[in-house]
């Protein structure tokens, strides 16, 4: 087949084995594309679209690396905007059985394995044209970050805090919800009455 007639859809910038062989491209077709550097593999399920046109994102690479992947922690809340940091891989949880297939050396992704209850908590699906990710919502990235804070960091989490105490549609109530199922309350009651 020649190059002119496989259309692969250049805003997506992320395909699945599965999504390609929908399109009806055969494992003969797919190599030949990698041969002409129009899809690079990744690992042995997905591949990269080399004539992807659209917004870049590192959030589009999770799914290929960690499939049940969800963005947290600081990487979350930089997408927010409640940090100033710039965190320099990507936080990502997964559930405490799952397996991690290669992880890349670029982007670089920091795992992080979370009970079924505490991965499965406010989690949201970004999509973007024809690429999407999983993230938590604002409320469970706090609560989070407040949850690890060593990790994280003192000041970051200070930051985040009051960055989203000043957002105009915060959910106290779905963040307290959180911070008693991941029994915390306290902990969140007590930087509140501090801080509001």
């Amino acid at each position: 087949m020649s190059r002119t007639t496989i259309l692969l859809p250049k805003d997506q910038k992320i395909f699945s084995m599965k999504e390609l062989k929908d399109m009806g491209l055969s494992q003969y077709k797919v190599s030949k594309l990698i041969e002409n550097g129009r899809l690079k593999k990744m690992n042995k399920s997905f591949y990269e679209n080399c004539d992807y046109i659209g917004d870049d994102c590192d959030f589009y690479y999770v799914k290929a690396y960690a499939q049940n992947g969800v963005v947290c922690l600081l990487s979350a809340a930089a997408y927010y905007q409640l940090t100033t940091f710039i965190p320099d891989a990507i936080d990502v949880a997964i559930p405490r059985k799952s397996k991690v297939s290669t992880i890349p050396k670029w982007p670089h992704i920091n795992v992080h394995y979370y009970s079924d209850e505490k991965y499965s908590l406010g989690v949201i699906n970004i999509k973007k044209g024809r690429n999407e990710f999983q993230i938590y919502d604002k409320e469970k990235v706090v609560v989070d970050i407040i949850h690890h804070k060593e990790l994280v960091g003192i000041e970051e989490t200070k930051e985040i805090l009051l960055n989203y105490l000043q957002e105009k549609n915060r959910d106290l109530n779905k963040l307290l919800k959180y911070a008693k199922l991941m029994k915390c309350e306290k902990i969140i009651h007590g930087y509140l009455e501090v801080l509001i």
